[in-house]
């Protein structure tokens, strides 16, 4: 099985498609593999807090040609993620040993896994791993009946697809993320560009409420998995001063409904209790698991 197994560096520009198709291929609902989406992957390459020059940390496992391994990180170095083909675990020990090595920040790295990812959590108790947080995964079914929620009067719906003003939708995540007072005027609306660029990106399924004085108070980002059928929302943001008046209901259950008639059967939501209000379920948990030394 292993005869062809190599290990190499990750090329930014060379490789991104096929760790898609990895990630894509090595799906489970069970494991969530981590959590390491194909979105997931794709939306954090295009984020401006994304270290692309890094990159050729991440570590791939590679059986005739076929990836079977991968640790990479989300942002940056310091906080990574270990992910394994069915029938290769016993390269577990050596993708969380090169995770020390090349991922590690100040004699210190922290791995993602799932609750569920019982070998994984064993392996990192042996070899030094501590426990240090946990959140929910949730899911919205699309069994389920989607809740309806009335726009106040003068509040549109409108999709990137009719209309992508970047600085209102600049000025909307500046302000719904809480990132301070006022945005760059210049700088952040290169991000904001940047952030369209992912080849899955899908202005149809992205969701803008719109108030009535034109402004962009609301902003729900969809992702379509053609491959699993499910959905995956990122980002969701609501200017502070409209919370509360059901504009994200509205923005989620718009872009959900929309990726049911494209055969998703489910949606991958937050953590925020906002998400468990509105029907999504929790699946499973994240964790954080950290070892330090000298």
């Amino acid at each position: 099985m292993c005869n062809g197994l190599i290990q190499r560096q990750y090329k930014l520009l060379g490789d991104f498609y096929k760790v898609l198709d990895y990630l894509a291929e090595v799906y489970n609902i069970e494991t969530l593999n981590s959590y390491l989406l194909p979105q997931f992957f794709e939306y954090a390459h295009t984020h401006p807090a994304f270290n692309h020059k890094l990159t050729h940390k991440f570590g791939i496992w590679e059986n005739n040609n076929e990836i079977v391994g991968l640790v990479c990180y989300e942002m940056d170095i310091g906080e990574c993620f270990v992910s394994i083909k069915n029938g290769y675990d016993s390269l577990l020990p050596e993708l969380i040993k090169y995770s020390e090595e090349k991922m590690s920040l100040n004699n210190c790295v922290s791995i993602w896994i799932i609750d569920k990812e019982a070998e994984k959590k064993n392996l990192l108790d042996k070899m030094g791993y501590k426990k240090i947080h946990s959140e929910p995964v949730t899911i919205f079914s699309y069994d389920q009946v989607f809740p309806e929620k009335m726009l106040p009067k003068g509040f549109s719906i409108i999709s990137l697809e009719n209309e992508n003003d970047f600085r209102e939708i600049n000025d909307c995540l500046w302000y719904g993320f809480d990132h301070g007072p006022e945005p760059d005027p210049d700088q952040d609306i290169d991000c904001r560009i940047l952030m369209q660029s992912g080849p899955n990106f899908r202005k149809d399924l992205t969701t803008i409420i719109k108030a009535p004085n034109g402004e962009y108070v609301c902003y729900a980002g969809m992702w379509l998995d053609k491959i699993n059928n499910y959905a995956y929302l990122e980002p969701l943001a609501t200017v502070p001063e409209y919370r509360g008046l059901g504009l994200a209901t509205a923005a989620v259950v718009e872009g959900m409904k929309k990726t049911k008639l494209l055969g998703a059967k489910y949606c991958f939501g937050g953590v925020p209790d906002f998400y468990r209000h509105i029907g999504f379920k929790t699946i499973a948990y994240r964790e954080l698991w950290k070892k330090e030394w000298n």
